[in-house]
């Protein structure tokens, strides 16, 4: 009898405790206030400007003619998509832990114009010829290279050949 006793008191303790405590806690949108995007556009004017000039660099590394993808020029060319891929997959982890699911909304598509598609596409080429791999990125980089890159097969040989 004391222990049907103690189980029904534990069980209310536990419900009493738990309506009491969870109730309130905030849910995860509400944790962000609402975004109208007026939000982005102090700190967008500066870095619109940083991923024009980002997109730019790499889409000059690969640009440059296969024979420049190895050799002396091997680091400007990996520097150059390096840059960019870093600031991209930065802003991707960053806008959605400062803004929630809005600033996560709006990166993506900051990230999605035609250039930023060419340089995947060129990136997928350069990875299938075997000119590039994921590894060959610093860390931040080299997680949206792997991404970028996934389904692809390495086809060629790159620098090696």
């Amino acid at each position: 009898m004391n222990r049907l006793i103690f189980i029904i008191a534990a069980i209310l303790v536990w419900q009493v405790g738990g309506r009491l405590f969870l109730t309130d806690a905030p849910s995860a949108a509400a944790a962000f206030p609402p975004v109208t995007g007026a939000e982005f556009q102090e700190h967008e004017k500066y870095t619109e400007d940083a991923r024009r000039s980002q997109r730019q660099d790499a889409l000059k590394a690969l640009d440059l003619a296969w024979s420049d993808r190895c050799g002396a020029k091997r680091d400007s060319f990996i520097s150059g998509l390096n840059h960019y891929y870093y600031h991209r997959q930065n802003q991707n982890e960053r806008y959605p832990e400062t803004y929630g699911p809005a600033g996560a909304a709006y990166i993506a598509g900051v990230w999605m114009t035609a250039e930023d598609r060419r340089i995947e596409r060129l990136t997928q080429e350069a990875y299938a010829a075997g000119y590039i791999k994921p590894s060959d990125f610093d860390g931040m980089a080299s997680q949206m290279v792997a991404t970028i890159v996934r389904g692809e097969r390495v086809r060629g040989r790159g620098c090696a050949g």
